[in-house]
């Protein structure tokens, strides 16, 4: 479904069963406009997958769901919390509710993988060395990477490295996890064992995901809807299979990979 950016997003799903809202989301860096009115909805669940050209704001609106960024206008809700007008110290309930897996991973150097998925959970008070031990391992066993805790995120291939975060990002089982570009720089192989990870989640717990990617071929396996971010503003919100069969010319452009550029 194409948008302008006057129509607000619809829903096949009521917004109670949202479990993110985005709602007229404005936001500038210096004088640059990057998003310029953003609507959406994530249902509680649900796989959603941003797609759009580079420097369209998708790392961005994704860093508004978590609080790391101020919008300059409009509102970000999870479940029933407006992040906008949480204070740092506030943000607490969300970060408990929503990881965030970066693109690089952002494992610590100097910290063997067990203490990089056990950071989140010292961090937020949790004392009981067994307790820690014991969810930590269990993070490792579901992202495949039991037998590597105790080696340094240098020891490792980046494919590990994206589910090493993985399992950082659900260790204190987050009802919610934001993926920015997971499938980035990896062999087409190892892109698969991530997607595969992100739908074991998904069936295993129920998370519900937000997932900014370039990648379609990792759109295709894992989305249940896709959201095409373009000039600041939503511009496709739909199936994969409506993605597929839309007509838009620029929406076709992007998916296909055709830059219109001839020799």
């Amino acid at each position: 479904m194409i948008l302008s950016s006057a129509m607000p997003v619809p829903a096949s799903k009521s917004s109670s069963d949202a479990f993110i809202e985005v709602r007229g989301l404005h936001k500038a860096i210096g004088s640059q406009k990057i998003l310029c009115g953003v609507d959406l909805r994530v249902h509680k669940g649900e796989t959603l997958v941003i797609i759009g050209p580079s420097g369209e704001g998708k790392t961005v609106l994704m860093k508004h769901v978590i609080g790391l960024m101020r919008p300059d206008q409009g509102e970000v809700i999870v479940e029933g919390l407006h992040v906008e007008k949480l204070r740092e110290r506030e943000l607490k309930p969300i970060r408990e509710k929503v990881s965030m897996m970066f693109q690089n991973a952002a494992l610590f150097d100097s910290m063997t993988v067990e203490e990089n998925v056990a950071f989140p959970l010292v961090e937020s008070g949790v004392r009981d060395r067994k307790e820690i031990e014991r969810r930590v391992h269990e993070a490792l066993e579901v992202v495949d990477l039991a037998e590597h805790g105790k080696k340094l995120p240098v020891n490792l291939s980046g494919g590990m490295r994206k589910r090493a975060g993985i399992a950082r990002a659900i260790v204190g089982r987050s009802h919610c996890i934001l993926y920015d570009e997971p499938t980035a720089s990896l062999d087409p192989l190892v892109s698969d064992v991530i997607d595969q990870m992100i739908l074991r989640l998904q069936k295993r717990y129920g998370v519900t995901s937000l997932v900014v990617t370039h990648d379609m071929k990792s759109m295709y396996t894992i989305a249940n809807r896709v959201a095409m971010l373009k000039r600041g503003v939503i511009k496709f919100l739909g199936t994969p299979d409506e993605l597929r069969n839309c007509p838009d010319e620029e929406v076709q452009d992007f998916i296909n990979g055709r830059s219109g550029i001839t020799a």
